[in-house]
């Protein structure tokens, strides 16, 4: 081949590739020396020729010898020369093959053109690198999508090979249970204590979390390949609040008809029981058996009170409002509902004022059932606190969040399941929808209520509201 008609490898923009030796055989002769071998053949009738024709013109000897020698000379630079154009395209293919092989899509050969069968060979494996190139930069930008949409997913993703070593989760997995990738990632899901989402099916519906705070999930579960090895992708779709807001309209059409219902029972009852002890104060000569009949109709009339209240009760707290959001100064909120506890003073600690987006009528009720329930422990008789009830507001923001915590001096929590419960109460006198009514108000701002007994080393519960900073 011509010289002008040879290619190089060309990186596009790349520093030059260092030429990468043809593997040798150690059974044949090498692809270039075969090729030497067959031009100095082909040279040998040449260089006879030209031995006889100087033998029959009786030139001289030593004059043959110098020529034999100039001609041979000429014929080893010439298939050189020859040699180092066929092999040096070939050589460059392979490199370009070699980068292709080594996902270096950069590099091309040059100087190719048709009708030619090495330039026909070149172009096509530039073909072959470009379109490569525009496959391997289709598979990355899919990938960075792929990367991207799942770490902006609101729903947990997570993957297991088939001996249950994490291989893969998103933002909302690290934070649905608290892991961090980087420490997670290789771990089993024993480890990890994730075995429970190892043995679930789809579409099946788990509770995960703590017994205040359970989340309830329907999980998704599909395999797919990586590398030819199986693996587990599971999908977690928060279904809690769906589930609750169903369970919360369930139980106001229930209340609806047992109210009516009650109510219509309750209200003559009532009223002809108190008639009727007002007619029996009537007379002057009550007798004995009269004062029986008497507080028989007050413990009738004082029952159906206490039944009408608790049906008021639990209208209240299914018919809690949608929150309708403003910007509210936490401080001065916090100042406010501390105020209006008259029983035992509270220490409002001293913390950076923080503006939040939330329905200040809401979180001034619940921080009031909040601080109310901590009040009555302090007061009360079991708690430990040397006859000095103490209770203290504070708040901090952590990450996305602030977290309104609420000290008290009382005896503790004996049972942390039945907090939010409603109705469920340890104290004479209370409704025990005071937790459940804040816990509700919480949730309705994408936030949570949570109690648990302190552990700084003092007697008594530490009752957090945790709100996000941005609605």
């Amino acid at each position: 081949m011509a010289s002008e008609d040879s290619f190089d490898a060309e990186p596009n923009g790349s520093p030059r590739r260092t030429r990468v030796p043809l593997g040798r055989s150690g059974r044949r002769v090498s692809f270039e020396r075969r090729l030497r071998l067959w031009f100095y053949l082909l040279g040998l009738p040449a260089l006879v020729m030209l031995w006889l024709l100087l033998r029959q013109r009786f030139v001289e000897p030593t004059m043959q010898m110098l020529a034999l020698l100039a001609f041979a000379a000429g014929w080893a630079f010439a298939v050189s020369l020859l040699t180092e154009q066929i092999t040096r395209p070939l050589q460059t293919l392979a490199n370009v093959v070699a980068a292709l092989r080594e996902d270096d899509f950069s590099f091309r050969a040059r100087g190719a053109r048709r009708s030619d069968a090495l330039g026909d060979l070149a172009l096509e494996i530039n073909a072959l690198a470009g379109m490569l190139q525009g496959q391997r930069a289709g598979a990355l930008e899919a990938m960075a999508l792929v990367e991207r949409v799942m770490w902006s997913m609101q729903s947990p993703v997570l993957a297991f090979d088939p001996h249950g070593s994490l291989k893969l989760l998103n933002a909302a997995a690290e934070r649905a249970f608290g892991l961090r990738a980087q420490a997670a990632l290789g771990q089993s899901a024993a480890q990890l204590n994730l075995n429970k989402l190892m043995d679930v099916d789809d579409d099946e519906v788990i509770s995960l979390g703590s017994l205040q705070q359970s989340g309830r999930w329907v999980v998704k579960r599909t395999s797919f390949r990586l590398s030819g090895v199986p693996h587990s992708l599971l999908v977690l779709s928060d279904v809690s609040a769906a589930l609750r807001e169903e369970e919360r309209l369930a139980w106001e059409r229930l209340i609806r008809v047992l109210g009516h219902e009650i109510n219509n029972s309750l209200t003559p009852i009532k009223s002809i029981a108190g008639s009727l002890r007002v007619r029996l104060d009537a007379f002057r000569d009550v007798s004995d058996e009269s004062g029986d009949f008497k507080r028989g109709l007050e413990v009738i009339e004082n029952r159906s009170e206490s039944l009408n209240r608790f049906l008021q009760a639990y209208r209240q707290l299914m018919g809690l409002p949608a929150p309708k959001l403003g910007f509210v100064s936490l401080a001065a909120l916090v100042q406010r509902v501390a105020q209006l506890e008259t029983r035992v003073t509270i220490s409002v600690a001293s913390a950076v004022d923080v503006t939040l987006q939330v329905d200040a009528d809401h979180i001034e009720q619940a921080l009031i059932n909040l601080l109310r329930n901590g009040v009555e422990a302090a007061l009360s008789p079991d708690a430990t606190n040397n006859g000095i009830p103490h209770v203290e507001i504070s708040w901090e923001c952590v990450a996305t969040e602030v977290i309104i915590s609420i000290y008290d001096s009382g005896p503790g929590l004996t049972n942390e399941g039945n907090l939010f419960v409603p109705f469920y109460t340890t104290k004479p006198g209370s409704t025990g929808i005071g937790l459940v009514l804040a816990q509700q108000i919480a949730q309705a701002h994408r936030g949570s209520v949570q109690l648990a007994n302190r552990i700084d080393g003092q007697c008594g519960c530490k009752a957090e509201l945790r709100l996000p900073l941005e609605n």
